[in-house]
């Protein structure tokens, strides 16, 4: 039938994507490198060394997963091939609608881990720290980093990433001042390192009862969140510690003790807090992870030799130039201003669907990669 054969010729394109993915990954090296890191988990003493122990599993679970990941795929091509089939010989149209979804999801994931072989970046595996912050104009622009923060939690929890607000604060009549979460899950980082920058947005004003229209705009710090197995040295006296009481809706943590921490570090400026923990212990450890991951942001994205020789963050809290516009008025447009892609599905936008602008920045910068290496 011309349906399944449109179909079928369709699946078949994408068979030489299916094994360039599998000499991208190098299957046959990162089966080897797994049977080193067993061999290393498996010597006498390998637990002694508890932070050399972690790294070790760390890094063969995600190497399982890469290769899992392809069976996966591989396996769902193979299954995809014989519905069709099947469903062709026995002229059966009722299988097209599933034929069809399932064809979509593995283009879908095919590209997926296309893109993540190109995340090969130190911290790109890692979890990733979204801060969001409102810019110049009151109620407007803090509903706007309100919109932000739906936007990329949808993001995530799309891709089954955990989501987990570490910090809120309210603006005094609509919206956030600023917010942070934790995006958790393999390449969350490598993926939304894009996205950091200023989010310009268009539109007429719910709060203006003229109607008139408004811009505004709103910054976005992505940071690669840094654990325990990483050393970042950072002196005990450059720090300020504050204990407050956490802000909410109310319940039996929240406005009853002193639970929440802000922590500044002095000689830059930076300040980080947490206040979703039980504890002000847990909420120290987690605003610690949040600056020792701003700080090495810091340290890496300007090729310093020590976190002591950032002198202060001035580059990071000036607006600059927007990286992403969304237009809700007089049309409907979100444009990447450094990729030129862009959606007029503003809604579905809003609604966490991203992948098209973070899909578009990483095959442009894979790109450059290339031109660069030519150049060499």
């Amino acid at each position: 039938m011309l349906q399944y054969e449109e179909l079928k010729l369709s699946l078949q394109q994408l068979e030489p994507q299916l094994k360039d993915l599998a000499e991208a990954l190098g299957l046959d090296g990162l089966r080897k490198e797994i049977a080193e890191l067993d061999q290393k988990a498996a010597e006498p003493g390998f637990w002694d060394d508890t932070e050399r122990s972690q790294k070790i599993l760390r890094r063969s679970s995600a190497l399982k997963n890469k290769i899992e990941g392809y069976e996966k795929l591989k396996s769902a091509y193979g299954d995809l091939m014989a519905l069709i089939e099947l469903a062709d010989e026995g002229k059966d149209l009722s299988l097209l609608p599933q034929a069809q979804e399932e064809f979509e999801k593995f283009k879908r994931n095919l590209e997926s881990q296309r893109l993540s072989t190109l995340l090969t970046g130190e911290y790109d595996g890692r979890n990733a720290i979204l801060t969001f912050h409102a810019g110049a104009g009151g109620t407007e622009a803090q509903d706007w980093v309100e919109m932000l923060y739906r936007m990329y939690c949808r993001w995530g929890e799309r891709h089954g990433f955990g989501v987990k607000t570490l910090d809120t604060l309210e603006g005094e009549e609509a919206g956030l001042k600023s917010a942070s979460v934790l995006m958790e899950g393999e390449n969350a980082y490598g993926f939304l390192k894009s996205e950091a920058g200023v989010h310009r947005l268009v539109r007429i004003s719910p709060f203006d009862a003229s109607g008139r229209r408004h811009t505004s705009f709103a910054s976005l710090e992505v940071m690669p969140e840094i654990d325990d197995t990483i050393e970042v040295k950072i002196n005990p006296d450059d720090i300020k510690i504050d204990y407050f009481r956490a802000s909410g809706a109310g319940g039996q943590k929240v406005n009853k003790t002193s639970s929440a921490v802000r922590l500044t570090h002095i000689p830059t400026g930076i300040v980080v807090s947490c206040q979703v923990e039980r504890s002000q212990y847990q909420n120290r450890d987690v605003a610690m992870r949040m600056l020792k991951s701003k700080l090495m942001e810091i340290k890496e994205r300007e090729h310093l030799e020590r976190i002591e020789d950032i002198k202060g963050v001035q580059k990071e809290i000036a607006w600059g130039s927007q990286i992403r516009s969304y237009v809700f008025m007089p049309y409907t447009l979100v444009k990447d201003h450094r990729t030129g892609y862009e959606s007029g599905n503003i809604e579905a936008v809003m609604d966490g669907d991203l992948d098209g602008f973070i899909n578009a920045y990483l095959k442009s910068q894979s790109r450059d990669n290339l031109d660069d290496k030519k150049q060499l």
